[in-house]
């Protein structure tokens, strides 16, 4: 299932979980980390499980949980709590590259087993470009990570960490050193062959802002994005959902690569297409929910 929209919703809030349950967000992420004060986190622990443990069916949506970083006492307290409630994934903040994965990895098996959950189930996406030694390890995620299921990025954190006054410049766009981030968590995403997802759009109450911001992601290659309000979400769905006529475009393309198995290029309307273009209009066929056959 590709993910459109990830909405963040607090773990010690029941109204704002409970309000959640109406969203159509694709998936909610239910947060461990930086929207729960410290003193906070046990009761929030709690809460989150008893809402995984009482909406097992995620035929319509899935459940995340972000934790708080590997490197924290609170990292493996989140992971005893939550596991039990057999979450659809865990999101990762904070991470340096593939070896925190993997060492994630390492504590979900231990806990599945003890658990007796699937193998493999609990799958993992992290947040990738919020230290500035992640943007050195960018690479690493394409050597692979058997529950790594997409890529996401984040500004905040990182020009934290950098010192930075602002991740924006005066025109109020990206600074160079965040939009580097960016296409190097699509670029990592794209060789590791997961899915990409764009970062937050803070100003929550500017709605043709976050259009522009998910239309401009969504036509670079990233294929969801991530969404702190719960009106934001809708508005993702819109710029991440395939338009009819792309979409019909799309079914003709592999309609013609169909029709000549093992063909490198066929002949559409007069145009000459080769495997870029079939791999493309699978994806797109993919965003919207359809089969390619």
């Amino acid at each position: 299932m590709i993910l459109r929209s990830l909405l963040f919703v607090p773990g010690d809030s029941e109204r704002k979980l409970a309000k959640a349950e109406t969203n159509p967000a694709d998936a909610l992420i239910l947060d461990l980390e930086d929207s729960v004060a410290a003193e906070r986190r046990p009761f929030a622990r709690g809460l989150v499980k008893e809402y995984l443990l009482a909406h097992r069916d995620r035929t319509h949506r899935q459940l995340w949980v972000r934790i708080n970083p590997l490197n924290t006492n609170d990292a493996l307290q989140d992971l005893a709590a939550v596991v039990d409630g057999a979450p659809d994934g865990i999101v990762l903040p904070k991470t340096d590259g593939v070896a925190d994965i993997i060492r994630l990895g390492y504590y979900l098996d231990a806990l599945e087993a003890r658990l007796g959950l699937a193998l493999g189930g609990v799958k993992i996406i992290p947040v990738a470009t919020e230290t500035p030694r992640a943007l050195f390890q960018m690479g690493s995620y394409a050597d692979g990570a058997p529950r790594l299921a997409g890529l996401t990025w984040g500004a905040e954190d990182l020009a934290t960490a950098l010192g930075a006054v602002s991740n924006r410049t005066e025109a109020g766009v990206l600074e160079h050193t965040y939009l580097l981030a960016r296409s190097l968590c699509l670029a990592a995403a794209a060789a590791a062959g997961i899915q990409a997802i764009d970062t937050v759009f803070t100003d929550f109450r500017n709605a043709a802002g976050l259009e522009a911001e998910a239309r401009a992601a969504r036509t670079a290659g990233f294929s969801g994005k991530l969404a702190i309000h719960p009106e934001q979400v809708e508005i993702i769905h819109r710029a991440f959902t395939p338009s009819a006529k792309e979409i019909e475009e799309a079914k003709r393309v592999v309609a013609a690569f169909a029709a000549h198995p093992g063909a490198g290029t066929v002949g559409l309307e007069g145009r000459m297409l080769d495997r870029p273009h079939l791999l493309q209009a699978q994806k797109i066929l993919a965003l919207a929910g359809v089969k390619d056959t």
